[in-house]
């Protein structure tokens, strides 16, 4: 390993919150010791199968959905992956920058191209367009040819322009629900309003794509907003959910963006491996712009 970076289902594992959620992580300890599913390293030895990859090459991936063991976890010196989900880390890329790129990339693109189907002229929301998905978000959408409006705090309007949103809606000055805009992509990141809200926003044939759990404000914080999109996607709201899928396919659609620089990676910090803990706790704080990437 040569650097990682925190998502979400590392900060909900190691808070524990919502409760439900250690159903499956642990009820009283995580079930998985190490955390962490970025991955961009150095290759050390490959498998009797694995023809394309070799002792020395530069890859990045996931081990997100893999089944490597109860240890398995990129918060380490060595992982061990599924070449399945690695891909060739493009020499101008750092490994941070690769790290940071995959889970939020992955999930961006995955919104945008397939739940979202974003053609040119598409008017696209991005609520908590600041955090790791968001950004991605905003670049992917620019690059699919829409019309980009990011919802974000103060302090990263100028951010979120940089990354070529058309408009950005400052949250402290404007209610987002009481927009007279509508779209027909919404991608709500944060789901700190109701979804049947959000929905109005909406254009005929408009998607809807909840992204998130929310915070650690309580138990089960997000969860009954999850459950109500879920139901209204039954009736006539088209609700869509991101299905992450690690595979090359996508992972080389995301280096292809990366390489032409139609997408960028922001990270608002980069932490030596000793201060993980701090890297995690800094995320959960639920204002980083970006990324925050660990270097190994």
């Amino acid at each position: 390993m040569r650097a990682t970076s925190v998502n979400t289902p590392d900060w909900i594992t190691v808070a524990g919150v919502p409760y439900v959620s250690r159903l499956q992580a642990g009820l009283r300890r995580p079930r998985h010791p190490v955390r962490g599913s970025d991955v961009a390293g150095v290759v050390e030895a490959v498998g009797a199968r694995v023809a394309d990859l070799k002792p020395g090459d530069d890859v990045l991936g996931s081990l997100w959905g893999s089944t490597n063991g109860p240890a398995a976890g990129t918060f380490a010196h060595y992982v061990v992956a599924p070449a399945s989900q690695l891909v060739k880390k493009p020499a101008a890329l750092g490994f941070d920058e690769a790290a940071a790129s995959v889970m939020t990339g992955l999930t961006a693109l995955i919104a945008m191209r397939d739940a979202g189907r974003v053609r040119p002229g598409a008017r696209v929301l991005v609520n908590g367009a600041s955090g790791g998905v968001g950004t991605m978000a905003i670049q992917i959408a620019k690059s699919l040819g829409a019309e980009v409006t990011g919802v974000c705090s103060a302090r990263h309007v100028e951010l979120v322009r940089s990354l070529g949103a058309d408009h950005v809606i400052d949250y402290g000055a404007q209610e987002l629900t009481q927009s007279q805009q509508r779209y027909d992509v919404i991608l709500d990141n944060v789901l700190n309003h109701p979804p049947k809200a959000v929905a109005r926003l909406l254009a005929p044939g408009g998607v809807l794509i909840p992204n998130s759990i929310g915070n650690t404000g309580g138990l089960l914080a997000g969860l009954p907003r999850i459950a109500r999109a879920t139901l209204m996607g039954k009736g006539a709201t088209n609700v869509r959910f991101v299905k992450l899928a690690v595979n090359r396919e996508n992972l080389n659609a995301l280096v292809g963006l990366l390489e032409t620089s139609q997408v960028r990676v922001v990270i608002e910090r980069t932490y030596p491996f000793g201060e993980t803990a701090s890297a995690v706790a800094h995320v959960l704080e639920h204002h980083a712009a970006g990324k925050a990437a660990i270097v190994v």
